[in-house]
């Protein structure tokens, strides 16, 4: 017996790990204390030019003013990854979207020229239907349960969150039916999971939108600012195998 038991742990401290490889550990994309890493991209101003301070780091959060339409994006890119990071939506809310629901976004797979938009996969966050998905930028695609959507090439370019109810565009809103946000003002834990061309979003722990053949299936991540007060924290990456 005691044979059988020493072979037994044997057997599972040299094969096992060789067949459950484990995954990478959680890295920070973003250091909680200033913007390494990141490029910033205004409309009207271009790159890494933001004498407003629409983006500003304060106690560990990125703020988002929201009062220009841009983005940060990471200067690396990558591809086979899970991404995850806390989100939450502060005050204010500026043209064009003054009294509309506050409008923000996480876009992967970036690719192309540093403009707004680019060509990109989004993880829509807006007030009462954040976890839809939008197809950004010619040839970028999206598959759901057989359903192929191309940008540019078929007539719509958006897949609604998994069980999405009815919506309004109006500042505060939430969802009637399958709310995945917390209270206004909470945090949210949002996650993407991008596998090969296939990707997976998730809202609070809850899968929102999932999809395969998926173009682009590699690029850079951006933050959106895009007419809504908002703030990001623990920006976070494994790489996948």
């Amino acid at each position: 017996m005691k044979l059988t038991r020493d072979l037994t742990v044997l057997f599972v401290l040299t094969v096992g790990p060789v067949i459950g490889q484990q995954p990478g550990k959680f890295v920070k994309l973003f250091n909680g204390k200033n913007l390494d890493g990141f490029d910033t991209v205004l409309r009207t101003k271009g790159i890494n030019n933001d004498p407003e301070k629409v983006f500003r780091v304060h106690r560990g959060m990125v703020h988002v003013s929201g009062t220009e339409y841009g983005y940060i994006i990471t200067k690396q890119e990558y591809e086979n990854y899970h991404l995850r990071a806390e989100f939450k939506w502060g005050e204010g809310t500026f043209e064009p979207r003054k009294d509309r629901a506050r409008d923000s976004g996480i876009l992967v797979h970036v690719i192309g020229e540093d403009k707004v938009w680019p060509t990109s996969i989004e993880y829509q966050i807006i007030e009462g239907r954040t976890g839809e998905m939008i197809l950004v930028g010619n040839g970028s695609s999206w598959t759901r349960n057989g359903e192929t959507k191309i940008r540019g090439e078929t007539k719509t370019t958006r897949f609604a969150r998994i069980g999405q109810g009815p919506w309004k565009d109006a500042v505060g809103f939430r969802s009637p039916e399958n709310e995945v946000e917390k209270a206004h003002g909470e945090w949210n834990l949002l996650e993407v999971i991008c596998e090969g061309d296939s990707v997976t979003f998730k809202a609070n722990g809850k899968v929102v939108n999932q999809g395969t053949k998926v173009r682009p299936s590699k690029g850079r991540i951006l933050f959106q600012s895009e007419g809504a007060e908002a703030f990001f924290r623990k920006m976070e990456l494994r790489r996948l195998k």
